[in-house]
C-alpha cells in the first residue's frame, strides 16, 4: 500500500471502503505494507471512564457530647453510557483518544480525619478532573465544600453542610434546627443527606468493570452508616471508620456520649477513602504507563475490552 507524506513524515493512510457511494475509513483491517501483511488499527480509540477524587475526612468533637460531621465523597465523573455521573447528572460526552499521544493521569488520595476533616485530593484523567470531597465539620460548625460537601457538626448551633459541585457530587447534610448532638452525614455522589440525617449520602453504581459496584458514598456521623459506595461509619464512644480505599468514600465523623469517655479532648474523625480512575478500551489496543503510575489491567471480565484501573501515583500513558 502506498504511503503519503504528512507533516514531513511518510505514513500509511487509513484504508477506505466505498459504502453507499461514500468513501469511509476502515477502523481495523489487514493491509499489505511494503510486501508484508499488517493489522491496521484506527488512530482514534473510543474510551469509557469513571474518575473519582479522594473522599473528605470526617470531623470530630471536643469536650462536650456533640459529634462531628461525615466527610463528603470524592467527585464522580463518568461517561459510561446508560449510567449517571455525579450529582445525579447525565453521563459525560464520549471520549476519543489517539494512539501514540502522551496523556496525563493523577490518582487522588483521601483527606485525613481530624477535629475538622481535611478535604480529599483530586484525581485527573487527561483534562477530566474529579475534585476531592469536602471535610466533615467540627462540632457546632459547618461542613467544608468540595466535590460532595462535608456534613455539619452537631450541637447547639445552626450549621450547614458543605456545598457540592455540579456534575460531581451533592451537598453535605445540615444541622438545623439547632437541636441534638449528632452531626450530619457527608454528601454522596448520588444523594444529599437530609437535615440531621446521620447516614452519609449514597454513591453511584457502575458496571464498567463487568461487576456492578457502588462508589462515591458520603461518610456517616455519630451512629450513622456510611453511604453506599465506601462511605465510613460514624462512631460514638468508639472510633469512626475510614472511607473504603479506591471508592472516594468520605470518612466517618466521631461523637461521644457522657463525660466519663476517656477521649474527651481527642475526638477526631476518620480518613476519607482514596479515589480511583478506571477506563475501558477495545481489546485490540493496549496502554503503556510511566513507572510512577500504579495500575492493573483486566482483559477477561468484559469480553472484547481491556480495563485499566489506576490506584496510585501520577504520570503519563500512551495507547497503541
Amino acid at each position: 500500500m502506498s504511503k503519503i507524506k504528512v507533516d514531513g513524515q511518510w505514513n500509511t493512510p487509513a484504508p477506505h471502503i466505498k459504502e453507499n457511494g461514500v468513501w469511509k475509513p476502515i477502523t481495523n483491517a489487514w493491509i499489505k505494507d511494503d510486501g508484508t501483511w499488517k493489522i491496521y488499527h484506527s488512530l482514534n480509540i473510543p474510551v469509557e471512564y469513571i474518575v473519582i477524587g479522594g473522599g473528605g475526612g470526617g470531623g470530630g468533637h471536643g469536650n462536650g457530647d456533640p459529634g462531628g460531621g461525615g466527610g463528603g465523597a470524592g467527585g464522580y465523573r463518568s461517561n459510561v453510557s446508560g449510567e449517571s455521573s455525579g450529582r445525579s447528572s447525565l453521563p459525560e460526552d464520549p471520549l476519543i483518544l489517539e494512539t501514540g499521544v502522551s496523556y496525563y493521569v493523577e490518582h487522588g488520595g483521601g483527606g485525613n480525619g481530624g477535629s475538622t476533616g481535611q478535604d480529599g485530593n483530586p484525581s485527573t484523567f487527561i483534562d477530566i478532573v474529579a475534585a476531592g470531597g469536602g471535610g466533615g465539620a467540627y462540632q457546632n460548625s459547618s461542613g467544608r465544600s468540595g466535590a460532595s460537601g462535608g456534613g455539619a457538626g452537631g450541637g447547639g448551633n445552626n450549621s450547614n453542610g458543605g456545598a457540592g459541585t455540579a456534575g460531581q457530587g451533592h451537598d453535605g447534610g445540615d444541622h438545623n434546627p439547632a437541636s441534638g448532638n449528632a452531626g450530619s452525614g457527608g454528601g454522596g455522589a448520588d444523594e444529599e443527606p437530609s437535615n440531621l440525617q446521620q447516614k452519609g449520602g449514597d454513591g453511584i453504581e457502575s458496571n464498567i468493570t463487568g461487576t456492578p459496584t457502588y462508589r462515591g458514598g458520603g461518610g456517616g456521623s455519630y451512629n450513622g452508616a456510611g453511604g453506599l459506595g465506601g462511605g465510613g461509619k460514624g462512631g460514638v464512644n468508639t472510633s469512626a471508620t475510614a472511607g473504603t480505599p479506591l471508592t472516594g468514600g468520605g470518612g466517618g465523623g466521631k461523637g461521644k456520649v457522657g463525660s466519663t469517655f476517656p477521649n474527651n479532648n481527642t475526638g477526631i474523625g476518620a480518613n476519607g477513602g482514596s479515589g480511583v480512575i478506571i477506563f475501558k478500551i477495545p481489546s485490540i489496543y493496549s496502554a503503556t504507563f510511566d513507572v510512577t503510575v500504579v495500575f492493573s489491567e483486566d482483559s477477561t471480565s468484559v469480553p472484547g475490552y481491556k480495563i485499566y484501573t489506576i490506584t496510585d501515583g501520577a504520570g503519563y500513558f500512551t495507547l497503541a
